[in-house]
């Protein structure tokens, strides 16, 4: 076991971590490679963090992979995101099927390419039963679009008066409806920015901020993170600890 291991084991470890995987363009361009290799060095340490969550006992993990913001990127590069889901669907469902990973999308499906959008749907179908590990794809997905979206669904299905709007009402028609908050939000490449992510779910959520690139965040970074979460203490808004259910690491 190594130090960094040692330090890990008998600590809160976080039910729901969420990620902003930020620094691919940069680590390519670091490297005089076109952004569309970094996007995929970024996709290649997805799996390897995947498999660091669930060894470490983590059960959701949240991954913002394309904002409504990313339309604004030239066509080739959203061409090529988009190819690279597609690919990842088909390379690796099975062995996560197999490792017992559950899919899930959180977003926009409107506006995807009408083949993407069957894989995504089908992956989600294939998995839905798996529980070591839900892994949740941000794809399409903007906070503000989403609340905006939660709201529009309330009112068409609902036609609530005002008083009747509440905190639960609003989550349960959230994209992330059943799927419980974050508890720790990873930020990576040094960035200190929300970026639209999560806005509604994380305001209670712990923040980490790291200037390691993304397709450079391996299993030590995210181990230092874990340990960093716990050695915070919650307050959920209150003068005092509240208490919350947590795991601990065997």
């Amino acid at each position: 076991m190594s130090e960094k291991e040692s330090k890990t084991k008998n600590r809160k470890i976080p039910q729901h971590i969420a990620i902003i995987m930020d620094g691919n363009g940069r680590w390519a361009k670091a490297r005089h490679l076109p952004r569309m290799a970094g996007h995929r060095a970024g996709t290649e340490n997805l799996r390897r963090i995947i498999r660091a969550c669930t060894e470490f006992g983590v059960k959701y993990l949240t991954v913002y992979a394309f904002s409504t913001e990313n339309w604004k990127r030239p066509k080739d590069e959203i061409d090529g995101l988009m190819q690279i889901l597609s690919d990842v669907i088909d390379r690796e469902l099975v062995k996560l099927h197999e490792e017992g990973v559950q899919m899930r999308h959180i977003g926009q499906m409107e506006g995807l390419p009408p083949a993407l959008q069957e894989k995504i749907k089908s992956a989600v179908e294939k998995t839905r039963n798996n529980d070591r590990l839900i892994l949740i794809i941000a794809w399409n997905y903007g906070s503000r679009n989403e609340i905006v979206h939660a709201f529009q669904k309330i009112l068409l299905k609902e036609a609530p008066n005002p008083e009747e709007i509440t905190e639960e009402l609003v989550s349960k028609y959230l994209f992330t409806e059943g799927i419980p908050d974050p508890d720790l939000v990873i930020r990576t490449s040094g960035e200190m920015r929300t970026s639209n992510f999560l806005l509604w779910q994380s305001v209670y959520s712990e923040w980490y901020f790291t200037p390691i690139l993304w397709p450079d965040f391996d299993r030590e970074a995210l181990q230092k993170a874990i340990i960093a979460y716990g050695k915070r203490e919650r307050r959920f808004g209150g003068r005092f600890k509240q208490q919350k259910k947590e795991i601990y690491a065997d």
